[in-house]
């Protein structure tokens, strides 16, 4: 049976528009020119950071985070920036008896801020924090051992095909790819998605009904149907 729920944050958790707007008003480009950005370095499977390259070239990106830190501008997450179904989901899951662990690629002020939300979940962890960050397998080693679980019995929950559905399942875990944020939506109904992922969701509120159906040891196998659910 699975024992272990472990989520990413951007765009699984958090609603990353802040995020990305307040790196627009730092740079002084218009939202809509860097969300454009955004979105074209994702559909050409390049690293979301190419945007700000590319609105400012030559950017030093650590340098200019640490000026908005600096200058009173830096990362911000509060309660308005979580996805509606966040804590109901994880109230859910905690009560019937799963371990919920957060752990994705973030800075280490970015896990402050959420520990500050005081989720209901066991552990949060960032890769800030670990020195090792998604897609490498090492970041899923580490996702294990937090979690206290085997592969077979954790399901990493993510949007982002490879930052979440193909490591996690080389790792091992089993995955539920949510379509949301561009990255979920763009890469949606691709082949090699639908293959990798063992659930398919449009909510986090869906979780709780398909993993208490879940047989034990079954990652990467063709659930009934033939396939992922839809």
């Amino acid at each position: 049976m699975i024992e272990a729920v472990v989520f990413d944050v951007g765009e699984t958790l958090t609603d990353d528009q802040r995020y990305w707007g307040s790196w627009a008003d730092w740079l002084g480009v218009p939202a809509h020119t860097l969300s454009a950005l955004v979105g074209a370095v994702t559909a050409q499977g390049r690293d979301n950071a190419d945007a700000l390259r590319l609105a400012r070239p030559g950017i030093d990106i650590a340098a200019e985070y640490a000026a908005r830190e600096a200058a009173g501008r830096g990362e911000r997450l509060d309660e308005s920036d979580l996805y509606p179904d966040v804590r109901p989901a994880l109230s859910e899951l905690r009560a019937l008896g799963f371990r919920v662990v957060i752990a994705g690629n973030q800075t280490r002020r970015a896990g402050e801020l959420l520990r500050a939300l005081e989720l209901p979940a066991d552990a949060v962890a960032v890769s800030g924090e670990w020195g090792v960050a998604k897609p490498a397998a090492a970041f899923f080693e580490r996702v294990l051992a937090l979690a206290g679980t085997a592969p077979e019995r954790t399901v990493y929950v993510g949007d982002h095909p490879h930052n979440d559905v193909f490591p996690a399942r080389a790792a091992g875990l089993r995955t539920a790819h949510i379509r949301r944020g561009p990255w979920g939506r763009l890469w949606a109904d691709a082949p090699d998605v639908v293959t990798a992922a063992d659930w398919r969701i449009d909510s986090l509120t869906e979780l709780p009904s398909l993993l208490g159906d879940a047989p034990p040891g079954t990652a990467g196998l063709p659930l009934p149907g033939g396939g992922p659910n839809a």
